[in-house]
Parts: C-alpha cells; sequence; structure tokens
C-alpha cells in the first residue's frame, strides 16, 4: 500500500510494558512516508513506570514523527470537524480504554480523538494488551468487535499459565491491520496464538 499522503492518527495508552514493542511500529509508517500524529493517554503523558519515564517516551515520539504530541482533550477535538485522520490506531489499546470505548465514554485525549475518527465514519485499528480480556473486558471486546468501522489487530493469549484472562495483539502487524482497515476489511486471522509454547 502507497502510505505517501495518508495521515495516521498513532494513540497510545497506559500499557507501559508494551510502549517500547509499539515504537518501532510508528516509524514504520514515517518510513513508509505517513504523517503520523501522535496521541497519548493521561497516564502515557505522566507517570514514570519501570518501563521508563514518560519524558523520555514522549521526546521519542517526537523524534519519529517529527510532531507535537495531542495530549489534552481540547487539543483532540479538532480532529473530528477536519477529518484529518485516514485511519486511527490505538496501540497499545489497554482494557481500561477499551472498556471506556464501548461504554461511550470520552474522557481522555486518546478517546477524544476514537470519538473524532468515529463520527467521521473513518477506521479506528485497536491493538488490544490487557489482563482481563477474557475475564471483565471479554463482553467490551465483544461489543467493539461488531461496531461498524472498529477493527483489530490480530491478538491473542500472551500468558495462558501466569495470565489466563490475558490478551495481546501482535503489535508486528499494526501497518497491515490498518492497510486492510482503509479497505474496509479486518486482518483474518484476527485471533491467533500470541506466542508458541
Amino acid at each position: 500500500m502507497n502510505w505517501q499522503g495518508k495521515t495516521v492518527g498513532y494513540a497510545l495508552t497506559g500499557s507501559h510494558c508494551t510502549l517500547e514493542e509499539v515504537m518501532p511500529q510508528i516509524k514504520r509508517f514515517v518510513d513508509a512516508g505517513a504523517r503520523v500524529i501522535p496521541i497519548v493517554s493521561n497516564t502515557v503523558m505522566t507517570t514514570d513506570t519501570r518501563f521508563g519515564k514518560s519524558a523520555d517516551w514522549q521526546q521519542m515520539l517526537k523524534d519519529i514523527t517529527g510532531q507535537e504530541i495531542i495530549s489534552t482533550i481540547v487539543d483532540a477535538e479538532p480532529l473530528g470537524p477536519s477529518k484529518l485522520l485516514d485511519v486511527m490506531v490505538i496501540a497499545p489499546c489497554t482494557g481500561n480504554t477499551t472498556s471506556k470505548l464501548a461504554n461511550a465514554m470520552t474522557e481522555s485525549p486518546v478517546l477524544m480523538a476514537a470519538k473524532a475518527q468515529m463520527r467521521n465514519l473513518r477506521p479506528l485499528v485497536l491493538a488490544i494488551s490487557t489482563n482481563d480480556g477474557l475475564g471483565l473486558n471479554a463482553m467490551n471486546i465483544a461489543k467493539l468487535l461488531i461496531t461498524k468501522n472498529i477493527y483489530f489487530v490480530p491478538y491473542g493469549q500472551d500468558a495462558p499459565g501466569a495470565k489466563p484472562n490475558s490478551l495481546v495483539a501482535r503489535m508486528d502487524l499494526i501497518m497491515e491491520a490498518c492497510e486492510a482497515a482503509l479497505e474496509g476489511k479486518q486482518l483474518q486471522p484476527m485471533i491467533i496464538e500470541r506466542f508458541q509454547y
């Protein structure tokens, strides 16, 4: 697919252990010629963890994309009227974000951007990373699975022995899932074996 002239909204939420894994995927879009607009949740914007400091992740996003980060609801709202984004991806998409999105709650920059994208009937791609995907969040994922213009990066259990309810997307398939979504298709197979045992 030709990404020249395409604008990708790339949103990150607080699955901090996954941030390092998704940064190369953002660079793939940039290297392919897309303009990437970074969007972050309040958690990513303010929380330092053992996986890295917030300021360092922010700087990395700016360095990769060459764009300012959308980090407030006010800054995310114009994405609707402007129809700026050809496709938006939330990766990683936490259980918290999944739950709120499925229940029409708009209390973060990422959720406002997602609402704006859905308003424009344009594709929204989710790369889930949640410890309760087969627990309480299963019903929220199910709601999103049948929602028009929402697509999923293929996902599976990442640690069925230690965390049987945990689901994580194959982050290396983010671009391919977005390409399929732009054609109105769900990348298949959607449910995969996340790791070989």
